[in-house]
């Protein structure tokens, strides 16, 4: 028996990157002799074992063969007489197909220090196109090291476009792409994924209202960079370089999808592209399954933005209908979002990345303004019912005016 550590741990290692996962591979065992010392089986597929102290992945070396379509479509064959070589032959990259020993011996049958010295993300073997998430895998290591210089060497590419244009990707389940596209969204600069998903022909697959933003043009005394796609990548640019969680990235991503819907004579204006793209934003959050929190921000931020953009010029009962939309008396964390999202749109915009975006104090303070009106003394004055939530609509109202008026002044 012999234990090899794999993958990413030995990736990261060499990149001189924090390793947190450590998958390990054990060559030349059984399951009885895994389980004879004390390995936990976990595995349903194929067998993967707990250490018995660490808690670690152990799996045993393998070969697959494909057998269906999807992510799932492979049966696995494990065996002692699988080469440590056999098993890394069937990884996505060469800079994830290589392996140590506990002395830190490398090995590296398919090249992947050297893509790794040469900045470059290349498939193992042909049978990559085999596995459709592995277009969303190579896009997202894509976004993970854009920062280091790593491109997708052009023969990988043109494997992903083979696999965009087959009718494999559709067959992935909500669930894993989900995951693979949120955990690309939370890398240091996710719109390289969206890029690289267009480069390759997948995203017009998977997202097709993100694709068809591409060469739709903007006006462009607001819009220096012109085109919807660039503005979006830009926008998600910005929220990952203010370090925003998942739920704005994905507003962010989505914000604009109605534009795609523009007929071309009316270029490069997008009359109510707010509310017509709503049933696009909609139609995507339910292809993903995407979280509850991440679906609602999105309609909102997709629904209001430009109200964001325009909150200095709102008026005050347009205001009170927009905080009350938001629920900013029970969901103050949401409206914080949104305003974050509207500033990520506001500067995710060719020259002006660095702009002020004084609309986001504002808001923030006119929540907290309508948040401050006491309920008590409407209480004392005998309201109840609809009765008191016209009177305290009414009080908020009373005091938005009151606080338009001062930040005017």
């Amino acid at each position: 028996m012999q234990i090899y550590k794999v993958g990413g741990a030995v990736r990261d290692r060499l990149l001189g990157k924090p390793v947190t996962d450590i998958d390990w591979v054990v060559v030349g065992a059984t399951t009885e002799e895994m389980l004879a010392k004390g390995y936990r089986p976990v595995g349903a597929d194929f067998p993967v074992f707990l250490h018995p102290k660490s808690g670690e992945e152990y799996a045993l070396a393998r070969t697959e063969r494909k057998s269906g379509r999807g992510y799932g479509g492979f049966t696995f064959h494990a065996s002692p007489e699988v080469t440590l070589e056999e098993d890394l032959i069937r990884r996505d990259l060469t800079i994830n197909a290589m392996a140590e020993d506990d002395q830190q011996n490398l090995t590296d049958p398919y090249h992947g220090q050297r893509d790794l010295e040469e900045r470059i993300l290349r498939h193992v073997s042909p049978a990559f196109a085999e596995d459709p998430l592995r277009v969303l895998r190579v896009a997202r290591f894509a976004a993970r090291y854009a920062e280091l210089g790593f491109k997708v060497a052009p023969e990988t590419l043109e494997l992903m476009r083979q696999l965009s244009e087959s009718g494999e990707l559709e067959a992935l389940t909500a669930e894993r792409s989900w995951k693979e596209i949120s955990r690309a969204l939370m890398e240091d600069q996710p719109q390289v994924f969206i890029q690289v998903l267009r480069d390759c022909g997948a995203l017009k697959v998977l997202m097709p209202e993100v694709d068809a933003l591409f060469g739709v043009p903007q006006p462009e005394a607001h819009h220096p960079e012109i085109d919807s796609g660039i503005h979006t990548l830009s926008v998600l640019e910005q929220s990952a370089l203010h370090k925003q969680p998942l739920t704005v990235r994905w507003a962010c991503l989505l914000h604009d999808l109605g534009k795609g819907l523009t007929p071309e004579d009316e270029w490069p204006r997008h009359i109510a592209h707010e509310h017509k793209g709503l049933k696009l934003i909609k139609a995507v959050n339910e292809r993903f399954k995407a979280p509850k929190d991440c679906q609602e921000l999105a309609l909102l931020v997709g629904q209001y933005h430009t109200h964001g953009h325009r909150a200095l010029d709102l008026k005050a009962s347009t205001l009170l209908e927009l905080l009350q939309s938001f629920d900013v008396y029970r969901r103050p964390q949401r409206f914080e979002e949104f305003i974050v999202a509207c500033e990520m749109d506001a500067r995710g915009r060719k020259g002006l990345e660095q702009r002020s975006y004084p609309q986001a104090d504002y808001l923030r303070g006119a929540a907290n303004v309508a948040r401050g009106v006491a309920v008590q003394p409407l209480l004392e004055k005998g309201f109840k019912g609809p009765e008191l939530g016209e009177a305290l609509k009414r009080e908020r109202l009373k005091a938005l005016k009151a606080y338009k008026e001062s930040a005017a002044s």
